[in-house]
């Protein structure tokens, strides 16, 4: 297409925008309304996902190892558990290490067990982390099979609990989002289809000077990516002020926890492009779907 065919579509588009202000207004604020909420899902979901994923990292197997074990008998199976092909790192740690952990975590209470530092009645452990934290479980059973091991612990039940949570949390968020951008495509798509129907006449004059489909399709195309976008600018702003309030009061009170929500930047431009793509989508199919009837031979 020239550039002079398309320099006339788009004023075309700006007119056709200009002379139908009432259903550009409501084209308009069934996007923005609707990528509000989508914006507030994302968001959430987003997030929802980082902590997800800082979780399933935190997922450990710890493999209490036979006090009765050598130093050969421990690198044996060390070399058991490295040769698992869902495990990612291996990392010991001694029964000194243990105790002293054991009694940070417990402050002053754990100053009694300060008595055991000459007789330490822990074991040494491996800890194992699997390539796929949901790959856990599997691992854990594989690990206590092999001999000089006492106890595989990675909180068994509480993972599996956690996992599915997670899954479902996930799964149900996506098909909001998914929901709600049908719910958009609906709604833009019979507004602009009465902007049309008000405009069907012109539509049957250009067919009859030889006009062909895709030129008349064109125009609509680009006011339904006007709409889109133009729909997606309030719902821009409004999340990204809110999410920058959001992050100032939540980010320091979680300042040293392994769990973190994502930072503004670079995550507002993320938010911002998808809401783009997602509006200019929105406005494009919708004005597509509405023309075609109109094109039927």
């Amino acid at each position: 297409m020239k550039a002079r065919t398309i320099r006339r579509h788009m004023k075309e588009s700006v007119k056709n925008l200009g002379r139908n202000g009432w259903m550009t207004f409501a084209s308009v604020s069934a996007v923005t309304v609707t990528l509000i909420l989508v914006g507030v899902f994302l968001v959430i979901m987003m997030n929802l996902n980082k902590v997800a994923d800082s979780i399933e990292e935190d997922v450990e197997i710890r493999v209490h190892i036979d006090i009765a074990a050598t130093k050969e008998d421990q690198a044996v199976l060390e070399e058991q558990i490295k040769s698992l092909s869902k495990v990612e790192s291996v990392t010991f740690s001694a029964k000194e290490e243990e105790l002293d952990s054991l009694i940070a975590s417990l402050g002053e209470e754990g100053e009694v067990f300060n008595l055991f530092e000459q007789d330490n009645p822990l074991n040494d452990v491996f800890i194992v982390k699997a390539k796929n934290p949901t790959d856990t479980m599997n691992v854990a059973k594989q690990i206590d099979e092999f001999e000089y091991t006492t106890k595989v612990k990675y909180g068994q039940g509480s993972v599996e609990k956690l996992f599915s949570f997670l899954s479902v949390s996930r799964n149900v968020g996506l098909v909001l989002i998914v929901g709600l951008l049908f719910t958009a495509m609906f709604l833009i798509s019979n507004t602009i289809k009465i902007t049309i129907i008000a405009r069907r006449r012109e539509i049957e004059i250009m067919r009859l000077v030889g006009a062909t489909n895709s030129f008349i399709r064109w125009p609509f195309f680009l006011e339904g990516l006007m709409l889109g976008i133009l729909g997606s600018v309030i719902p821009i702003a409004m999340i990204s002020v809110l999410y920058s309030k959001v992050h100032d009061y939540i980010a320091p009170r979680l300042e040293g926890n392994f769990i973190q929500i994502l930072d503004v930047n670079p995550f507002i431009f993320q938010v911002a492009g998808i809401l783009v793509i997602m509006g200019a989508f929105i406005g494009i199919w919708g004005s597509l779907m509405s023309v075609r009837k109109f094109l039927k031979i």
